[in-house]
């Protein structure tokens, strides 16, 4: 089992930066990835940016450029750095930890993005 705690979010003007953290626990070993996904009302979850145990990074292509994500594998800690937000980026956002043959998600934070 491995738990999820996601903290940062809120509302910030377009144009502006915020940060999301997320932080696991349990079966940590286990994981071989971690990253961010979002849902947008009305819309399917999608990739936002996932990092691999070994630093690899992927991002999705509306937020390449603009966000970076990182990994303390120490705190067992991923962040993810949203800068020159859009509206379009308002969605709630949740963390995902990818193991062998399991895949955990947190609750989901909530990032609105006003213009």
């Amino acid at each position: 089992q491995v738990r999820l705690v996601e903290s940062g979010g809120g509302l910030v003007q377009a144009g502006g930066s915020l940060g999301l953290s997320c932080t696991a626990s349990g079966n940590t070993d286990k994981i071989n990835a971690m990253g961010w996904y979002r849902q947008a009302a009305g819309k399917q979850r999608e990739l936002v940016a996932v990092i691999t145990s070994g630093g690899k990074t992927i991002y999705g292509t509306p937020v390449e450029g603009r966000f970076t994500i990182s990994r303390d594998n120490a705190k067992n800690t991923v962040y993810l750095q949203m800068n020159s937000l859009k509206p379009e980026d308002t969605a709630v956002y949740y963390c995902n930890a990818l193991g062998p043959l399991w895949n955990y998600w947190g609750q989901g934070t909530q990032v609105t993005v006003s213009s």
